[in-house]
């Protein structure tokens, strides 16, 4: 088993998972955090710590694909490993549905 990110993520990017992460598995996207499945030691202290829900283990009903969103960004974004602020629409975005008509490529900061 492993743990992913999913959508609800996007536009909040909660940070509050990857300083309690072991193994620095955590990668920044501009708007959103992805964990490597590859490096993902499944001790479940993540998930606890995201405000948005959006951490889920793959044996969630539809998380397959989530395992490969994941992994494709998680090979090209750098790593995360300090807590940082969440987005500034993180309040009014935690939650909505149709996040992913607003998902960046792009990489984040890192760091």
């Amino acid at each position: 088993m492993t743990y992913v990110v999913k959508d609800n993520c996007i536009a909040c990017k909660y940070t509050d998972c990857v300083e309690v992460c072991p193994v620095d598995c955590f990668y920044e996207g501009e708007n959103m955090l992805v964990i490597h499945p590859d490096e993902c030691i499944d001790c479940g202290v993540c998930e606890p710590e995201c405000p948005a829900d959006a951490i889920r283990p793959d044996t969630d009903p539809g998380a397959e694909e989530w395992v490969e969103f994941n992994r494709k960004y998680s090979e090209i974004w750098p790593v995360i490993v300090t807590k940082k602020d969440q987005l500034p629409s993180a309040a009014e975005m935690d939650g909505k549905p149709g996040k992913m008509e607003i998902f960046s490529e792009a990489p984040g900061e890192g760091g």
